[in-house]
Formats: C-alpha cells, sequence, structure tokens
C-alpha cells in the first residue's frame, strides 16, 4: 500500500555503513540519528524489518505514516536502496529526508536544507543518481575536516574527548530538528536550527 499524503516527510534515511567495526565512526552519523530518534519514540510505535537492502522501521509519528531506513548497502551504494523502496510505498523525493555527515561543517554544527548537490559525498551522489532527482531533503551532521589527503581514513575514525561530547550534543540536536520538520515543515527546522548556536541552546533546554 502506497504512502500517500498532501505533502511532509515521508521517509527518513540515515547514512552509514553497516558492520561492527564501523560503528561509532564519523561516517554512520546518519545511522547514528536513526538510532536517536528511534529512542525518543514511544516503546514500540516502530516496527523492525529488513527489506530493500535494509534495516527499515514503520510506524506513525503525530499520526502520519513514517518510515525510518538504514540502507545496509554501504555508503556508495546506498541510492539502490532508497530507490527501491520508496518507489514500493511510493514516496516522491521530496518526501524523503537524507541525513548524513558533512566534512564541511564543524563538529557540533548540524545543518537543514532542501535539495542541492551532493557536495563530494558518495552517498548522497548514489541517492540523486538512483533517484535521477536531488530534491529530497538533507540534514547534515558536521564531523569536521581533517588534514588534505586524509579524508579516507578520516571519516572512519570516531570521536574522543571534547570532541565526542560536541558530537553527542550535536546528534541530540538533530534529533530535534527532525522532529521539527515532521511537526512544522521543513523551513521552521532550517531557520531555528542552522544557526551556530542551536546545538548549544539545546543542551542547555535539556540539562534544565
Amino acid at each position: 500500500m502506497a504512502l500517500r499524503s498532501e505533502s511532509g516527510i515521508k521517509l527518513i534515511v540515515g547514512l552509514g555503513n553497516p558492520g561492527s567495526e564501523y560503528e561509532n565512526t564519523r561516517h554512520n552519523a546518519g545511522f547514528m540519528t536513526v538510532e536517536k530518534i528511534l529512542q525518543v519514540m514511544p516503546a514500540g510505535s516502530f516496527t523492525p524489518a529488513h527489506t530493500a537492502e535494509s534495516t527499515v522501521y514503520s510506524g506513525r509519528y503525530r499520526g502520519k505514516n513514517l518510515v525510518l531506513q538504514k540502507p545496509l548497502t554501504f555508503m556508495n551504494c546506498s541510492g539502490s536502496a532508497v530507490r527501491v523502496l520508496s518507489r514500493r510505498l511510493g514516496i516522491a523525493p521530496e518526501e524523503i529526508l537524507v541525513i548524513s555527515d558533512d566534512l564541511d561543517l564543524p563538529v557540533g554544527r548540524i545543518r537543514m536544507r532542501r535539495g542541492g548537490s551532493d557536495g563530494g559525498h558518495n552517498g548522497l551522489k548514489s541517492i540523486i543518481a538512483e533517484l535521477e532527482s536531488a530534491s529530497f531533503l538533507r540534514l547534515r551532521i558536521g564531523i569536521g575536516r581533517p588534514q588534505p589527503g586524509k579524508t579516507v581514513d578520516y571519516v572512519l575514525t570516531g570521536f574522543e574527548g571534547t570532541e565526542a561530547e560536541e558530537f553527542k550534543s550535536s546528534l541530540d540536536t538533530a534529533v530535534e530538528a527532525v522532529k521539527t520538520a515532521l511537526s512544522a515543515g521543513i523551513s521552521t527546522a532550517m531557520n531555528k536550527f542552522n544557526a551556530a548556536g542551536a546545538v548549544a541552546k539545546v543542551k542547555e533546554v535539556k540539562e534544565n
């Protein structure tokens, strides 16, 4: 049965690489965000399944159908899994939110946007090619940029010390941004969470 409605996000895709050796690495920021979203949802509200070369969670949020997807194809082939699932469910590119890591954002920052280029991210590049569209929504999680020539190894490393705390806070903010986008729309979420101080504000609210 296709998931049809007037507008809004119907599918949230978190990008990453499967396997224990990749857990908690920078490149798996999308996977980690999806896992945190599921943690804040009511227990049992999303049902897991393995389909479309992915781990897929189906449920409802604020009275609407919602699907969360973690492609298990490895990062560079993420698009094939997204294409299969979205077409099976009748979900348009404009109804998809893709969560990925971003080298051009410092650790602790997040940014939402509509459409755009792949920005050199192979997961986004694959999705654009498979969907034949770049109009899906994006949530980018900052992981910082390494020294020139060390990107491949860098994205597969983890976070330590202060950087780990900043990254954890950014994931909490990402969850709040997703909830806002689902309830109030992408424009409201962009205005509220794209600013440099958004992570600090969310952290302060949680501590109080």
